[in-house]
């Protein structure tokens, strides 16, 4: 019987994969690439038609020396890297090492690391696809010319080890832009006048929202407007003038794709691209689940296809007739439609959906199980009826002026009963119920309450947002997103503060100095263009030659001119008022990625730091020092007394300005996830405290922080012991 070598890129993986071959199968891994462009130099041949020097890896002799072996002992070897551009990379340059010929059927392919797609794989090997590699190839040595030939020149002109790419810096100067948008923005005032009605005497109140005036849409800018409004309609007399009762279909999205899946994992998870990435790999290549070993729960997550195979959608179905019955499953599997798709993968889904979140609940880490929870919930949803609401629109007369009530209720769960998508901000899905009406029937005002507001700037971005709006622009592929937010962060070009985006000083003279000599690099519409030339070499229809042939020219041109013209950039440096205890300088503000803290400007002789605190002007309750908002090590805000390590006061909360009425003490806020908050006295014996719901909080967090301190000694023991 034929002997055969499977090569994979994991050891995970390769232990799943084993048991599903039988005893004539060894599997081995990679451990990733192999071969790569050198560190230390250009490693292309600009002169050469941009011909690659590839290396062996720095590491990786063992690997290789003990896969020549293993090739060598059988008769058959099979490429298995992952189903993707940069797999089939992986695979080529494996092929090369392995001395195995690329054009012969040695590569093998699988979305999911199940028995079937595993055998069925091994029955169907092909040969690797060479458009593939050169698109991989083409995006490699493009982003080696752009980050080996530009990032020097930001070491000389601005300061060392800074770096420049070709995604990294279009994705800095959309966070400055919106910084920008957010700087230059001027708030205008408007008002919005709410009509407390009843349809009779004593029944239930109802909310009704002032919209016109005159006929034309509501516009009241200030308080003379809004008091002139509301006298009004104290005065008028209310009717309803129309009642539209109607329903309304809302749909389950589409089961998850890359950026779909880092999108909800950051908002209902709170998981950065990276630690999403990482832990749906962990659930892709295979988990110890009990007497079945390890097992592979989701199908491959570098995807930006919405297409699921048909026996996983019969799967499903038959799930949810068994589970909720037959009104919850539609009379046809629906199909989503896909606006790209880099490889003709399926979408992110469960390779059985008999591996329900409540069996894993003891095989997978509490974040492995929040993962596949959420992967699980959005494919089953995704196979489900529509939700259905019941709603009404009320639309009322009170002299010139015209007012609407809008009702809703939930008619029918449908998808919702699974799950629901996440949103950056919260969307109401209560229930809103209003009384029976009729056209031409007369109302009861209780009370008109107007309501001052201010215009807002566009938030910062969030990661979800973030990701979003680089799927959407067409700026780099799912697989980079995560990498890409590592680099910027990394780099000090753009800082996270309460889970946004902000941009540093560093980041804006960057971007400034790219905008100005490099103006394809930081654009948009160009990077969105050259990604949709690299799908173009993926799909046979250009070349890597032509692409960077069209490219090299004018990049080279420019490098040279920014160069020569470019003087030394300063960078701003802001001066503290505090001095220096080892040397006496006035320190100044560095930002770091936490954020700001200040240091010596006599580095390298003079070493000293300090965190940057910020005084809210609030009374320490233990002592005469003033509160100060400081940061943890990871960038977590917290408050303290200014004069620790004398005053240990310290708190989680936001303290506030006003004193408790009861008893005079510091008043503090406490956020919950959701969005709402409760204040509460920091004195523990007033009576404000007794039963309220905030003590139970405390003692949690306490519990909280003993645990962490403990997991901390136990870490801390065992490295000792090592």
């Amino acid at each position: 019987m034929a002997k055969t070598l499977v090569v994979v890129e994991s050891p995970a993986k390769a232990k799943t994969i084993e048991k599903f071959l039988g005893k004539n199968y060894t599997v081995r891994a990679s451990m990733g690439h192999l071969r790569d462009l050198p560190k230390s130099q250009f490693g292309i041949d600009i002169e050469n038609n941009f011909l690659p020097k590839y290396i062996n890896i720095r590491g990786k002799g063992d690997i290789i020396k003990s896969l020549k072996t293993a090739a060598k002992a059988v008769d058959k070897v099979y490429l298995a890297s992952d189903p993707d551009r940069e797999g089939e990379a992986i695979a080529w340059h494996l092929a090369h090492l392995l001395n195995i010929a690329p054009e012969k059927p040695c590569r093998i392919v699988f979305n999911e690391i199940t028995k079937p797609a595993i055998q069925n794989a091994v029955k169907h090997p092909q040969p690797i696809n060479f458009d593939r590699v050169d698109a991989q190839q083409a995006r490699r040595l493009l982003d080696r010319i752009v980050g080996y030939q530009l990032s020097p020149l930001l070491w000389r002109k601005v300061r060392k080890g800074l770096s420049a790419g070709r995604v990294q810096s279009v994705t800095v100067k959309m966070i400055c832009d919106r910084e920008k948008e957010i700087q230059a923005f001027v708030p205008e005032e408007y008002w919005t006048i709410l009509a407390k009605l009843r349809a009779k005497p004593k029944t239930a109140l109802f909310d009704a929202n002032l919209i016109s005036i005159d006929g034309k849409k509501a516009v009241i800018s200030d308080e003379a407007q809004s008091n002139l409004s509301k006298s009004e309609l104290e005065q008028a007399e209310y009717k309803v003038t129309e009642v539209k009762q109607r329903e309304r279909r809302r749909n389950p999205s589409p089961p998850f794709i890359t950026s779909s899946l880092q999108q909800d994992a950051s908002r209902k998870l709170g998981f950065t691209s990276r630690k999403t990435m990482m832990v749906a790999q962990q659930l892709y290549e295979g988990l110890e689940i009990g007497k079945s070993g390890p097992v592979g729960l989701i199908t491959y997550m570098r995807t930006d296809s919405t297409r699921i195979a048909e026996s996983a959608q019969a799967e499903a179905r038959e799930y949810i007739l068994q589970k909720f019955g037959a009104e919850y499953r539609p009379d046809k599997p629906p199909v989503y439609s896909t606006k790209k798709s880099q490889d003709a993968h399926e979408a992110i889904r469960p390779t059985s959906v008999e591996f329900t979140p409540d069996s894993l609940g003891n095989s997978l880490s509490k974040d492995q199980l929040r993962l596949y929870t959420l992967i699980w919930e959005r494919f089953i949803a995704s196979q489900m009826t529509p939700a259905v609401y019941d709603t009404i629109t009320v639309d009322i007369s009170a002299g010139r002026y015209g007012l609407r009530a809008t009702g809703s209720k939930l008619k029918f769960k449908g998808f919702m009963a699974v799950y629901i998508e996440g949103k950056d901000e919260t969307e109401n899905d209560k229930d809103i119920n209003l009384p029976e009406l009729q056209a031409g029937q007369l109302l009861k005002l209780h009370k008109i309450l107007p309501s001052q507001h201010f215009t807002e700037p566009p938030p910062r971005y969030t990661e979800a947002s973030l990701v979003k709006t680089l799927e959407e622009k067409g700026i780099g592929r799912p697989s980079t997103y995560a990498p890409i937010v590592e680099t910027i962060l990394g780099r000090g070009y753009v800082v996270r503060i309460d889970k946004k985006f902000q941009p540093t000083e560093l980041g804006f003279v960057v971007v400034d100095l790219l905008q100005e000599y490099f103006q394809a690099i930081v654009d948009v519409e160009f990077t969105a263009a050259m990604e949709d030339r690299l799908d173009e070499i993926a799909e046979g229809k250009t070349s890597r030659l032509e692409l960077l042939a069209n490219f090299y020219p004018s990049f080279a041109e420019t490098l040279a001119q920014a160069d020569e013209q470019i003087g030394q950039v300063e960078l701003p440096v802001e001066v503290s008022e505090v001095q220096c205890e080892n040397c006496g300088r006035f320190m100044v503000v560095k930002q770091g990625r936490y954020g700001k803290f200040l240091a010596c400007p006599g580095f390298p002789e003079c070493r000293n730091t300090k965190p940057l605190l910020k005084d809210t002007g609030i009374k320490c309750p233990k002592c005469d020092g003033n509160i100060v908002e400081r940061r943890t090590k990871r960038g977590k805000i917290f408050h303290g007394c200014q004069n620790y390590p004398e005053c240990d006061f310290v708190t989680w909360d936001i303290p506030l300005s006003d004193a408790c009425q009861t008893c005079g003490a510091l008043m503090l806020r406490h956020n919950y996830k959701n969005g709402r908050f409760i204040t509460y006295c920091n004195n523990e014996g007033c009576p404000t405290r007794e039963n309220s719901p905030i003590n139970k909080e405390l003692i949690k967090k306490e519990k909280k922080v003993e645990n962490n301190t403990d997991e901390t000694n136990n870490k801390s023991k065992k490295s000792k012991r090592k």
